[in-house]
């Protein structure tokens, strides 16, 4: 039998006229691994502030069993700043025995790249005062980790991981025997490392056993049976319950409830999108160009972070953009968004980018845009226009959309310089929809906006038509609203990966394991042709960008031959009862699927040669 760890009984806390949990009796016991979610502001944080003894109850009360030991990962560090990283992470220990010690080499390496931690100045000596937020919180989390404790609570312990830092740090827990209390966003992080579920709703936790796709199935079953048919309709959590039944059946574990009730529920639920709608839309609307890059060449001061790269980005493409810390993710995109800025006339350090006429971009970048801290979160939406064309014939007011963005009427009266970080967030994406942007690049779009706030923007995104770029460490995210994702691998070239995030991460893997080192930092030569230092040219340059074109051709005919595909089967459908019609266009979908076979073969063995 478990033994039980924490106890919270009939817990209350009160802040202000509002009491954010109340009443509230729950357990964590050995073995337990428990995610939790709720709105920005509904007291997650609060819970689990409670449930560590870092807050005082209002009544009720939390004890912990004899002798607990408990690692917390706060939001705020309390590292001592006049300290090394050796010091804080790994005390007193000599080199030999830290060295010797599994655990602290996998966190170690797992957290920083390496056991001399190849991002920090000093290495293990590096003070901690001078280094970011994230770095700190990295140091935090590797120090909860390399110890022993039988409770781990952690509050987003996600932010500032790359992806890769997030399968490691979920993969890592799931190998632990230590109970663990989580609050994050991070969906995908949830399926992987929990077995149950807490929702903190209206002053309330409601429990539901499995990780986050469980919880979507049985938070919709319940709503099932508690609201009217056409309440349910408009339920979100329908419709990504419908995404994860179809898309993606593996993520659940075994069923908790009626599969049947479930497939009944999302019975006349159309997919998400209507890709071949929003693709003409998006043509219609942007036309044939979008952004076209010829042999460009991406730097940072000195470094060069993208060389060579012949890229296309088309109307109605919708590109998942992943890779390592420095890659050039963000720099890639400023790149574009100043070229469109400046119709052109701007150019990165080498090559060309062609914008199309019509673009009219709208960039979220990571930094919160600072408003007038007196005005209120309509005016503010209204300041850019009072009605919005979200495409499919969808048209809202500035009240509608804030609405959907979870700001009630009366928190549209809210004055900005009162919002939390997730509310401006939201207000900062709200204000870029409401400019009807035809072109979308979203820079972490998912810090500091809760589960609730994520589906609402989700659903947003279905229906916009219009090309998009999302960098993102959430893996949820990146697969939900986007068709395709490339990568920068740290070896200056962009990729496309067919089967997604999963490769990428099992080509990082090889990589790591191969010993290959990262590609040397380069500077380009000044203008008197080459005397400053630059990376080696490749053996022939023009054989290359050849082969890069040739990737992006494929790719575009790829896409072309699904969307055909796709019309083919419906077509199939429809003259079901008409034989001679049905066996021409079988014979067409026979043909044009060899013919996708060949292509996809041409299009491995030049990606294995790039």
């Amino acid at each position: 039998m478990a033994v039980n760890l924490v106890n919270v009984e009939a817990v209350t806390k009160v802040y202000g006229t509002r009491a954010l949990l109340d009443g509230v009796s729950l357990g964590v016991s050995e073995g337990d691994r428990v995610g939790v979610v709720g709105r920005n502001g509904d007291g997650k944080t609060t819970l689990i502030r409670l449930l560590s003894k870092l807050e005082e109850t209002d009544s009720g009360r939390v004890t912990h069993s004899g002798g607990l030991r408990l690692g917390v990962l706060t939001q705020h560090d309390s590292l001592d700043p006049a300290a090394t990283v050796r010091h804080e992470v790994i005390g007193d220990l000599a080199d030999h025995e830290w060295a010797g010690n599994a655990k602290i080499r996998d966190v170690l390496t797992g957290l920083f790249g390496g056991l001399d931690l190849p991002g920090f100045p000093q290495g293990l000596d590096t003070v901690i005062a001078p280094l970011s937020g994230g770095e700190r919180r990295r140091i935090a989390l590797a120090k909860l980790l390399i110890g022993e404790p039988d409770l781990i609570v952690l509050d987003e312990p996600t932010n500032h991981l790359d992806v890769e830092g997030i399968a490691w740090l979920a993969k890592h827990l799931q190998a632990r025997r230590s109970a663990l209390v989580c609050v994050t966003h991070d969906r995908w992080f949830l399926d992987q490392v929990c077995t149950k579920m807490w929702d903190v709703q209206r002053g309330a936790v409601h429990e539901y056993e499995g990780g986050y796709s469980d919880y979507v199935f049985a938070r919709a079953e319940r709503e099932r049976i508690a609201a009217t048919e056409e309440a349910k309709r408009k339920n979100l959590v329908r419709k990504e319950l419908a995404w994860l039944r179809r898309g993606a059946p593996a993520r659940t574990s075994k069923p908790r409830f009626r599969i049947e009730a479930a497939n009944e529920l999302i019975a006349d639920v159309p997919p998400p999108r209507d890709t071949s709608s929003l693709m003409k839309f998006a043509n219609a609307r942007l036309g044939k160009t979008v952004f076209d890059l010829e042999d460009v060449t991406v730097q940072a001061g000195p470094k060069v972070l993208l060389s060579h790269l012949t890229w296309q980005l088309g109307p109605g493409d919708r590109i998942g953009l992943v890779g390592v810390n420095g890659a050039g993710k963000t720099s890639l995109l400023r790149a574009l968004a100043e070229a469109s800025r400046t119709r052109g006339d701007v150019q990165p350090a080498a090559g060309k980018i062609v914008v199309g006429r019509t673009v009219k971009l709208a960039y979220l970048s990571q930094e919160v845009a600072e408003l007038k801290p007196t005005l209120r979160v309509l005016e503010a939406v209204q300041q850019v226009r009072d009605r919005v064309d979200l495409g499919g014939g969808r048209e809202m007011t500035a009240g509608q959309l804030c609405e959907q963005f979870g700001f009630t009427k009366e928190k549209q009266w809210t004055p900005v310089g009162d919002l939390s970080g997730g509310e401006r967030r939201r207000l900062q994406l709200l204000r870029l929809l409401m400019d009807e942007p035809n072109v979308l690049f979203l820079d972490e779009p998912t810090n500091d906006l809760d589960i609730e706030t994520l589906n609402q923007l989700e659903d947003v995104l279905d229906s916009w038509p219009g090309s998009m770029v999302v960098i993102s460490h959430d893996r949820f995210f990146i697969e939900r609203v986007t068709d395709k994702v490339m990568a920068l691998l740290g070896d200056r070239t962009l990729r496309m990966l067919p089967r997604g995030i999963d490769e990428y991460l099992e080509r990082r893997r090889k990589l790591a394991e191969s010993g290959a080192p990262a590609a040397p930092a380069a500077t380009l030569p000044g203008p008197g042709g080459a005397g400053t230092p630059a990376a080696a040219a490749p053996a022939s340059a023009k054989d290359d960008r050849a082969a890069k074109k040739e990737l992006q051709r494929i790719e575009r005919q790829l896409t072309k031959m699904s969307d055909r595909e796709t019309l083919l089967h419906q077509q199939i459908a429809d003259h079901v009862t008409d034989f001679e019609k049905v066996a021409k266009l079988d014979a067409e979908l026979r043909q044009l699927i060899g013919e996708r076979d060949e292509l996809e073969m041409r299009w491995l063995e030049l990606a294995e040669d790039a």
